[in-house]
């Protein structure tokens, strides 16, 4: 199994990290399409090769072809739209929002699976990118949608923890060379 190929890795000044991982994958309340899809968008978006050649074939095993293929369709778009977009919030000139965005991205009108789960795995997503307008545009979407509180805390802690793990792994790969 991967994911404890990807524990056995994590060293042990950073346990807390490793028992995170087991927790938010493992234990998990969110659907297996929803888990995954936010597992795999995540770990593109950690920009980790470790973590993401890792966990892309469980998650691949995991979700059908259409989601797998949507959740690297969000880890593609949100890398884009959080530039984007928190390049225009952080902006001390106001005017930029006014300005037509001109860039595709319609894949979110249509992303071949539930709006929710695409909603879902790009907040997580713009939760690693620190994009506070996407973080604000997707989590209204899925609370409109009734998604509730838990469900979209839920993905945040695996972007966060998916995250913290492909940061910790990486630094010591480069430390060991």
């Amino acid at each position: 199994m991967a994911l404890d190929e990807l524990k056995a890795a994590i060293p042990d000044f950073a346990k807390d990290l490793k028992l995170n991982l087991g927790s938010v994958i493992g234990n998990s309340e969110l659907p297996q399409q929803q888990l995954w899809g936010t597992v795999l968008a995540c770990a593109i978006a950690s920009r980790s090769p470790k973590v993401l050649r890792e966990l892309e074939p469980e998650a691949k095993a995991n979700l059908k072809p259409e989601a797998y293929t949507a959740a690297k369709s969000a880890a593609a778009v949100m890398a884009m739209n959080n530039v984007f977009y928190r390049t225009r919030h952080l902006l001390s000139d106001p005017e930029y929002a006014n300005l037509r965005a001109g860039l595709r991205m319609n894949v979110i009108g249509n992303p071949g699976v539930e709006k929710v789960d695409f909603e879902l795995w790009s907040l997580a997503v713009s939760a690693i990118n620190g994009c506070g307008q996407c973080l604000d545009s997707h989590e209204q979407v899925l609370r409109k949608a009734g998604v509730d509180r838990e469900t979209i805390q839920e993905a945040v802690k695996i972007a966060a923890v998916i995250q913290a793990v492909g940061t910790t792994l990486d630094a010591e790969a480069t430390l060991a060379e």
